[in-house]
């Protein structure tokens, strides 16, 4: 609780209404009985409990109506009386419910409304005679259903909505309000009680999607306890034997698959002063715990009640040992704690280290809002996976970002007309279908600059630990081509032990069109939590050899459509462990080489760790890997 507000409503000034505001968490306390059971442990009274005692007929409840739970709903409880007589409340109860706020129907509504708020629980009352074949069904609405409530109001229902239904039609829009068509009247002559259960977060939703908030919705909103039906239900139903005369039917009807019952913990006296910094008697603390309900016995193990909700560990006991005492009876004191460094935040550790190695090789971290517009949405094709706010600050900030490339382009259009190359990258959240977030990086770079760019992602994951990585070709769906947003011949997928971890790639001329892009534009997209997976800190060590590098050059005439990898991977299979490196430093297209053809030429750097490589050993292993090459037809080593 946070706060008193006291008004008063009676000129003799001797009476009072408290508002009193109760925090989500505590639901007990969502009732007069729940309040006075506090109110009593915080001042140190002996709550006062009314006694009753309910009158049974011989006729049983399960002869007249049965229950069928479908779903969304933990315990449902039933009681039917007979031949009440319908009439106006006595003074005293229409009295009680206009001071809450509630309206007087008659004596039966008005003994379910004032029952809820002495328990807490809410209930309903039906006329039995109007469920059809005496058979209640809780269950999810049909789409198309419709149900008009007791206020007059007519509501159009789905299958987000939970109803209580007879064997043709919803009689009740479960857990928010009855429905008009089963209502008490002065005519009824058998009515049925319901007291249930129903879980939070189906009476929430519904609640929202008819935009209808009523005094039992919110109580069922915030979760009850599943035993407190039984209680109130008997209470109501004494009630209305009292009130009304009726004649209540032996035993009830109910719908209580899994029980809950209550928890115990151990409370350890010494962790209570360690906690609070107080030392509290033993018999305070029992004291204490008993006036909020809770059981104790010698050993301190406490019984938890199942309407506390909200206490689950043994901090919890102590901080209500603590707020009932007196938070204000603590002596103030200076914490004593021992400094101590912090866990080592590996996730933003790696973060740094790639941003410190991508400024190092030039380029500029960028930090972009994390909205696109619609366009960019359609441009890019990720309607289906796009998120759209609902209240959007403008049009330009409509959907979350699927991807940082869309806000690089934007930064390369604003730029262009003033730098030479733009070099930039970003570290930051995508946001794809529901609830589906992630981290990546995403480099950019203007040019010709597809294999420079290959380079940079080589030395990045060599410094980040990464070794056995390789590229894959991109072999896209026919689908799939027509809407990339890569160059399908200028791109591939990033792999480490097999798994993809990102793309690199030249954006294709249509997207760039789009964003009135001058220069081509190459980027890699990585999956940064995969990559933090892949990275070590733990570098191998790799002695420089003392002995001479033999340089040789190599050029190989082949159709367009083959991928500069086909060719490395080949290299390396037929170099051996003495071809130490591999560049591609020219590709040629034009005069002189036939269309559809290309020429690209390899420098290849052979060196021995423990001696000197003659000339000989050279022209061995290069006549192998020229062999390997020519071995593929329309491949052709050029002399």
């Amino acid at each position: 609780m946070h706060s008193f507000e006291v008004e008063e409503i009676k000129k003799s000034g001797k009476d009072f209404a408290i508002d009193i505001d109760v925090l989500p968490n505590r639901t007990d306390c969502y009732s007069h009985f729940g309040m006075a059971r506090e109110i009593s442990a915080i001042l140190g009274y002996k709550m006062k409990e009314e006694k009753w005692k309910l009158k049974e007929e011989n006729f049983k409840a399960k002869d007249f109506i049965s229950v069928k739970v479908k779903e969304g709903c933990q315990r449902y409880t039933a009681r039917v009386i007979f031949d009440p007589k319908i009439d106006q409340s006595p003074d005293w109860l229409r009295e009680r419910l206009e001071v809450c706020g509630l309206k007087p129907i008659n004596n039966v509504v008005d003994v379910t409304n004032y029952v809820m708020l002495e328990f807490g629980q809410p209930l309903h009352a039906f006329d039995l005679d109007k469920i059809e074949e005496k058979e209640i069904i809780v269950r999810k609405a049909k789409k198309g259903e419709k149900i008009l409530t007791l206020d007059e109001e007519e509501y159009e229902l789905d299958k987000e909505i939970l109803v209580i239904a007879d064997s043709k039609k919803p009689v009740a829009l479960a857990g928010i309000k009855g429905g008009k068509n089963s209502g008490i009247s002065e005519k009824t002559k058998r009515v049925l009680l319901e007291s249930a259960n129903f879980e939070p977060l189906i009476i929430r939703r519904g609640s929202a999607k008819i935009d209808l908030k009523t005094d039992a919705s919110v109580r069922f909103s915030h979760g009850l306890d599943p035993n407190l039906t039984e209680i109130a239900i008997d209470r109501a139903a004494f009630l209305i034997q009292e009130i009304a005369q009726g004649k209540v039917a032996k035993g009830m009807v109910d719908f209580y698959p899994e029980k809950v019952y209550p928890k115990k913990i151990k409370l350890e006296k010494e962790k209570v002063e360690s906690l609070l910094g107080i030392k509290i008697a033993p018999k305070e603390i029992f004291r204490i715990l008993k006036s909020l309900g809770f059981k104790v016995d010698k050993k301190f193990v406490v019984e938890i009640p199942t309407f506390r909700r909200d206490v689950s560990f043994q901090e919890d006991l102590i901080e209500e040992i603590g707020r009932v005492y007196g938070y204000e009876k603590i002596e103030k004191k200076f914490p004593k704690q021992t400094l101590s460094l912090p866990n080592k935040n590996l996730d933003l550790f790696w973060e740094n280290m790639t941003k410190d190695i991508l400024k190092e090789l030039g380029f500029t971290e960028v930090y972009n809002y994390s909205f696109v517009s619609k366009d960019d949405v359609e441009k890019f094709h990720f309607e289906k996976e796009a998120i759209e706010l609902e209240n959007p600050v403008s049009a330009s900030f409509q959907f979350l970002r699927p991807s940082l490339i869309i806000n690089l382009l934007k930064n390369v259009y604003k730029n262009q007309n003033f730098f030479k190359q733009i070099k930039i990258f970003e570290i930051g959240k995508i946001f794809k279908g529901e609830k589906k977030e992630k981290k990546v990086l995403t480099c950019l770079m203007t040019g010709e600059t597809f294999f420079e760019m290959k380079g940079t992602i080589d030395l990045l994951l060599e410094k980040l630990g990464i070794s056995n990585f390789y590229y894959d070709s991109y072999r896209p769906t026919p689908e799939a081509t027509k809407i990339s947003v890569w160059h399908l011949k200028r791109s591939a997928e990033i792999k480490v032990d097999g798994e993809e971890i990102g793309f690199l790639g030249e954006i294709s001329k249509k997207i760039l069109d789009a964003y009135q892009i001058k220069e081509k534009v190459v980027v890699f997209d990585i999956d940064f939590e995969k990559l933090v997976n892949f990275a070590s800190e733990e570098h191998e060590y790799q002695p420089i050899s003392s002995f001479p590098a033999v340089i040789r050059d190599i050029s190989v005439l082949l159709p367009k459509k083959v991928l500069v990898e086909e060719v490395l991977n080949k290299i390396y299979q037929a170099g051996g462990e003495n071809l130490r490196d591999v560049d591609l430093f020219d590709i040629y297209e034009g005069e002189e080489i036939p269309e559809e053809r290309k020429s690209l030429s390899f420098r290849l750097i052979f060196q021995a760790k423990d001696r000197a490589l003659s000339s000989k050993e050279v022209e061995e292993v290069q006549n192998k890997i020229i062999e390997i090459l020519e071995k593929e037809k329309e491949w052709e080593v050029r002399k």
